[in-house]
């Protein structure tokens, strides 16, 4: 009988009064939430929209589901504000309250990385070739990764944990890393300078001192390199970012260069008439670029005369441009027939003196000679 009394006025001597205001307030603020989900968050998403920059649409995605957990946490604290907890009690319930509103920053950054990320991908998507899309999926993680370790972080700080040492163990830890992986640290950051700069992309033709060929693939540690032999050869980004890379497929025009050589017997009004119907010939096809066309009588070489031609073609692509040179070819083998002018060959001419007997029994002489 003695222990259900004590119950009893125990039960009456309980705050009610804190109790039922502290109740209160928490279906309050957890009405407001259900509001705030249902139409308040949606009116700002659809004015949110209308914005033509769509970074704010993705920071209230992300923080949707924190903001919704935030107003619930925060009901459940300002209840408790109400009761008659001790001090020491209240002092942890504060930690856990600012580490769990850490937590839910955290939560809602992770989320935008995420947003924010897919945006990325969307706008490499639409540009020429997508080159940075390799880069995104790398800067996404590794953000993610800064926001966890930040919030962690934090979260100890608030625990009265000492975070210096934390962050000296991972400066020696990242030291330590560094200096065992150096080539990887080498070729990731070649990886990052071919990215940013940009001096080729997937499907270039490109020229460098290791490797020629078609770019097939590029990733932060190499690029892989189709050849012409059609082998495939992974070249380490360090090697790339170090060396002069010729990027043959942003040529606007390609070059045609040779030198005919033409007899010596070629008289100049010959080699005149020529040259003026080479040039004009070049100067009419449709496939030759206009900007520079040169064709010279160049120089007298020793078996010929040399005449240089030196234009460009409209197109790039290596087959229709080998079709082209084989048409000028043609074409100034046909001009030179027509003029008749022969293509000279490598020749040396052999002069007699006028005694040819005196000129063979001196050659005899000198054989005899170096005989003995």
């Amino acid at each position: 009988m003695d222990f259900t009394y004590n119950w009893y006025y125990a039960i009456l001597r309980l705050p009610w009064t804190e109790i039922g205001i502290a109740f209160a307030i928490f279906l309050v603020i957890f009405v407001f939430r259900k509001i705030f989900t249902r139409y308040i968050f949606k009116i700002i998403m659809k004015i949110a929209k209308k914005s033509p920059v769509s970074i704010f649409t993705n920071m209230l995605v992300a923080f949707e589901k924190p903001v919704r957990f935030f107003i619930g946490i925060l009901g459940f604290y300002l209840a408790i504000l109400y009761l008659p907890i001790p001090n020491e009690l209240m002092t942890v319930i504060n930690t856990i309250y600012r580490s769990i509103v850490i937590i839910i920053i955290g939560w809602g950054l992770f989320n935008f990385s995420s947003t924010t990320s897919s945006l990325f991908h969307r706008i490499s998507h639409k540009m020429e070739d997508g080159a940075d899309s390799m880069i995104i999926p790398f800067m996404s993680k590794l953000t993610r990764f800064v926001i966890v370790l930040l919030t962690i972080t934090v979260v100890a700080y608030e625990w009265g944990y000492d975070i210096n040492g934390l962050i000296a163990g991972l400066g020696i830890g990242g030291l330590a890393v560094a200096l065992a992986a150096q080539e990887t640290l080498s070729n990731f950051f070649g990886g990052v300078i071919i990215v940013a700069e940009r001096p080729f992309k997937k499907g270039d033709w490109i020229e460098t001192p290791t490797v020629e060929g078609l770019v097939e693939d590029i990733t932060f540690r190499s690029t892989e390199v189709r050849t012409f032999a059609d082998s495939l050869v992974t070249v380490p980004n360090k090697t790339l970012a170090n060396e002069a890379i010729t990027n043959w497929s942003e040529m606007q025009v390609r070059r045609i260069s040779f030198t005919v050589g033409i007899e010596y017997a070629t008289p100049p009004d010959k080699i005149e008439k020529v040259v003026q119907r080479i040039e004009e010939m070049l100067q009419n096809h449709e496939e030759v670029d206009k900007e520079l066309i040169l064709v010279k009588f160049s120089q007298l070489s020793d078996s010929s005369y040399d005449i240089f031609l030196y234009f460009f073609t409209k197109t790039t692509a290596w087959v229709e441009w080998y079709d082209i040179k084989q048409q000028m070819n043609l074409n100034v083998i046909r001009i030179l027939e027509e003029e008749g002018v022969n293509v000279a060959f490598p020749s040396r001419s052999l002069y007699f003196e006028k005694n040819p007997e005196a000129f063979l029994a001196s050659v005899d002489r000198n054989e005899d000679d170096q005989s003995k």
